[in-house]
This record gives C-alpha cells, structure tokens and sequence, in this order.
C-alpha cells in the first residue's frame, strides 16, 4: 500500500543531512525533470520581482526566494521531516514508535511539484514551488510532470490511497488509485469540509501508515479504517467518503 499525501506549503528549516543529491532519491526515472526544474527554480531566485510573480507570494516572503536560492547547498532533511503543517501535525510522526515508524516509511509518499513524488526517507531541502506554478521558461507544472509522472504510478503494483489536493492530483493521474473526500453530513447533505480537510487527511494517513497489515483491496482498506473509529463509506468502485462532525 501507497499512501500519497499532499504537500505543504511551508517547510521545516535547515537540516541535518547533506546538501540536495538527486541521484540519491527515490523513482530516478524522475531526475532528469527533477534536475530542469530544480535548475530552473535556481536560476529563477536571481530574479527577486518574477520569483514573486510565478511563485504567487509577496515582497515580504523574500525568504522563500532565498531557500530557492540555496536548493543546491542548504542542508537536507528526510521528506516526512521537511514538510509541515495541519495534515502532517495530525499525522504526527514524531509520535511514531520505531516499528511504526519503518511501516510509515516504505507505506507514505508525498506528491511534490519539485521532485514529483518524495519517498519517506527522501532527503530534500527547504523550497518554495507549488502544484500549479507556470515556470517562465518551462511552462505549467502539469504539462512538465504528467508525461513522465504518470508511467511511474502505472508501474507500481500498491494499492494507492490519494489524499492529495487538487493541484497535485493534476500534476499525474492515477486511474487504478482509491480516492479519499472528506466530508460532513449536515441533514442528509454531504458537503466537502474545508477547514478540518487536512486533520482527518493526517490522523487517516496515521491510521494506514501504522497498522499491522496492509490491505490489498478496497473492502480490506474500508474494514481497516472502520476499525480505526473513523467513519468511511464507498460511494464508488474506488471511491471513499471519509465522514466527520466538523465543517
């Protein structure tokens, strides 16, 4: 079983492994984009005024340039590590004991608009760069990722459970993967919850990502879950409807 999440926006500082070695990762059928994307985002930090404009944040976010400016030398961290946030507070890794922890690692990934997918123990840097960013001299992040991303999720024999957001999802598609909504149920009317969306995406990833086995069917991944105290329901062949009490 695959578990893919989404990634953050923001990121752990520094770091304790050495600097960005892409021939170290994981899926190095993925390098080549990864290098023309990590030197293009490089290149870019040079340039304050359009990193601020493609990168879609304000003159006061500077610093996010200056990590891009030291992709290639800051210090790294294991994925898991460098990405933070509401999903991944919930899914609290810290917490983990050593033989949850090492289930958690070969089962979790997180889809990356700079590195396409980050496995687990993946040592990355600190950066800025989001799903649905226009590099000015490479275009969309989707058209740049789908063409060599999607082969990849085609060749894995996992289950796949895509928590991912919508502008990851667009960067690959994953017709085999089993997609999980989280809604609320207010009068009999299911509405995508919005707020709590990445706490229930994290306690869930926490739930799979530690568990004695690892269901190989749909049936098997809904039994788990239900066993776990979270309410789901299949609404399609691969589809799931995590149910919560919050909006």
């Amino acid at each position: 079983m695959l578990v893919l999440l989404p990634p953050s926006e923001t990121k752990a500082l520094g770091g304790n492994g050495p600097s960005l070695d892409l021939d170290s990762l994981s899926h190095p059928e993925l390098t080549p984009v990864r290098r023309k994307l990590a030197d293009a985002l490089h290149g870019l930090a040079a340039d304050i005024p359009a990193s601020i404009t493609t990168l879609g944040i304000t003159p006061n976010q500077t610093d996010e340039i200056t990590r891009n400016a030291e992709l290639w030398t800051s210090p790294t961290l294991p994925g898991l590590e460098r990405y933070t946030g509401v999903l991944y507070d919930a899914l609290d890794i810290g917490s983990f004991s050593k033989p949850a922890l090492a289930k958690a690692n070969k089962r979790l990934a997180v889809a990356s608009a700079l590195f396409g997918i980050v496995r687990a123990e993946d040592r990355i840097p600190a950066y800025r760069l989001s799903g649905n960013t226009s590099m000015p001299s490479l275009g969309t992040l989707r058209g740049l990722w789908r063409p060599t991303l999607e082969p990849v999720f085609e060749s894995m024999d996992d289950l796949i459970v895509d928590l991912r957001s919508g502008a990851y999802s667009a960067l690959a598609r994953i017709p085999g993967a089993v997609d999980v909504r989280v809604v609320t149920d207010v009068s009999g009317v299911r509405k995508t919850v919005s707020h709590f969306n990445k706490s229930y995406k994290g306690k869930l990833a926490a739930v799979l990502a530690t568990a004695s086995r690892e269901p190989s069917t749909v049936d098997g991944l809904v039994k788990l879950i239900g066993k776990a105290g979270l309410r789901v329901e299949r609404t399609g062949e691969r589809k799931l409807e995590l149910v919560t009490d919050h909006q």
